[in-house]
């Protein structure tokens, strides 16, 4: 079976990120007949990641999104140590390859609120990527998260790359990167740890702009990530004042708000992904946030797949 890593050797990759929908209305809309998942495989992805609920939740409709990925190309899997031993990691993944998912991206994961360490038998990435390596040697090809912004829980951006290189020590073969949209940042970053020895391929993770409440979410809830000045004008230009600023707005007016924002913000992410192509990287991962239509748009305009 061709690795993600065979492909990235050759050229640079192009894939997508799915999550795993809470009802069943929506994984039909996902992964049934003529689904999202059907329309994405039109534009030949190299792979395919699903993401896992933090603490494990979601387990069962992750597996089923990746059983419905494995049917057309390479499914990758995100796996968290949260809450979990090494006894229920091992046969959870175990489960994986007997399903024929043999890539997983190795994570701590996001610490449930209120938690203060994982819970489980293992605390860190670092530890889950060399459990994985001792406990299944090669059967799995295992990303790591790389943070060009380094890690908000962690104490410095060098302590950070520290860790990076201690996953590839440990056998992690590449790296899928978080939410970056700082160029000068992730070109440093990308030096640096060059500079330090991480010689494994970089998988840029970009998340579609099409809502502006999305964006601010996924910026500062988790990640901490700085916002340059073009993106902070297209939330501005498009900003939707809640009361008492602009009690009277018409839901006509905000609907054209969220469009223009839209219309805006998909001309942003063609521009990264023209910076980040650039930069030698090895692969794009669009986040697909479970839609066609719009990533079908970015893909097409963007170039980076021959439709």
């Amino acid at each position: 079976m061709m690795k993600v890593t065979d492909i990235m050797a050759r050229r640079m990759a192009f894939s997508f990120e799915l999550f795993p929908p809470k009802t069943d209305a929506g994984m039909e809309k996902l992964i049934g007949p003529g689904g999202v998942l059907d329309q994405l495989c039109t534009m030949r992805p190299d792979y395919i990641s699903c993401t896992y609920g933090a603490g494990g939740g979601n387990v069962g409709k992750n597996l089923e999104v990746l059983d419905a990925i494995k049917q057309k190309t390479i499914g990758v899997t995100h796996f968290t140590c949260i809450g979990n031993t090494r006894e229920g990691i091992r046969d959870q993944l175990q489960t994986y390859l007997d399903h024929g998912v043999d890539h997983i991206l190795a994570l701590r994961g996001d610490l449930p609120f209120g938690w203060t360490g994982t819970g489980g038998d293992l605390r860190y990435a670092t530890e889950l990527v060399k459990f994985i390596r001792d406990t299944f040697g090669d059967k799995f090809t295992i990303a790591v998260a790389g943070s060009p912004e380094g890690h908000i829980q962690c104490r410095s951006l060098e302590a950070d790359i520290s860790f990076l290189k201690q996953k590839q020590d440990e056998g992690a073969d590449f790296i899928m990167t978080q939410l970056c949209w700082d160029m000068d940042q992730f070109r440093y970053w990308l030096d640096a740890i060059r500079a330090a020895g991480v010689t494994m391929p970089v998988d840029v993770g970009i998340m579609p702009v099409l809502d502006a409440a999305a964006t601010i979410n996924m910026a500062l809830s988790r990640n901490g990530c700085v916002m340059p000045r073009p993106l902070c004008e297209i939330i501005s230009k498009h900003w939707i004042f809640p009361n008492p600023f602009a009690p009277g707005e018409s839901e006509e007016s905000i609907a054209a708000k969220k469009a223009a924002f839209k219309e805006a913000g998909l001309e942003y992410t063609i521009r990264l992904i023209d910076e980040y192509r650039v930069c030698g990287i090895q692969g794009i991962h669009l986040y697909a946030l479970n839609k066609y239509e719009d990533v079908a748009r970015l893909v097409a305009e963007s170039g980076i797949k021959d439709l």
